[in-house]
């Protein structure tokens, strides 16, 4: 898969808050959204419905998750730095509709949209 699919930097198709809400909430087509955070950032906040694997687990789960390959896959992370990566290991297990939130879960509580919490 080559050495440096990791790496947080490049760019990678890229969608926005808003978008991803109006999405959300339309439903057609409707995300798959996976959070690759840690499991202490996913309980301080996530966006309802995601799907919550660290980055460190993708590779070795992907197949687990039975993603559907013909609708849009969402990666989020705290800033988008970690979900560059995750949305590289998409494509290359050929999610060609994968992307990331632009600007990460940062830019969704910016825009004031809803996040559920774990309780502790």
């Amino acid at each position: 898969m080559g050495f440096f699919w990791w790496l947080p930097f490049g760019k990678v198709p890229e969608i926005s808050a808003t978008k991803l809400d109006v999405m959300r909430k339309e439903g057609s087509p409707r995300p798959q959204i996976i959070d690759v955070r840690t499991g202490a950032e996913w309980r301080s906040g996530h966006i309802a419905g995601a799907i919550h694997v660290p980055i460190t687990e993708l590779d070795s789960r992907i197949a687990g998750l039975q993603l559907d390959g013909t609708l849009p896959v969402i990666a989020i992370c705290r800033s988008a730095h970690r979900s560059i990566p995750a949305v590289r290991l998409l494509h290359r297990h050929g999610f060609r509709n994968a992307c990331q939130l632009q600007g990460g879960m940062l830019a969704w509580q910016r825009a004031e949209l809803p996040v559920e919490r774990e309780e502790p």
